[in-house]
């Protein structure tokens, strides 16, 4: 992703070896940028940002807890808890979707 790239100079750390072009660079899965010179121009990319979430549509829900149970013993086991609608769980794992 273009954003993992927008780092300052300063911060790269190198990905790849002396002369390496763009194209090799980013096969390997890094970084290039040339516009600064004596600073790594392959490099790593930022780590991916990622945030959980509770699924909205009821129907991709994955059970995470067990008939009856309260939405405190839910949270407890840090899953999502929606009491509607019914035929569906009430107690459900996040999803993982990056920033």
């Amino acid at each position: 992703a273009k954003c993992q790239c927008k780092l300052l100079p300063r911060e790269r750390k190198n990905c790849g070896y002396p002369g390496i072009s763009a194209a090799e660079c980013k096969k390997i899965g890094c970084c290039f940028n040339a516009s600064t010179p004596s600073v790594p121009w392959c490099y790593t990319p930022k780590q991916k940002k990622v945030k959980k979430v509770c699924p909205n549509d009821p129907y991709t829900r994955i059970n995470c807890g067990y008939p009856g149970i309260k939405a405190k013993d839910c949270t407890k086991r840090g899953c999502c808890f929606r009491a509607h609608p019914a035929g569906v769980p009430w107690c459900f794992y996040h999803r993982v979707t990056e920033e």
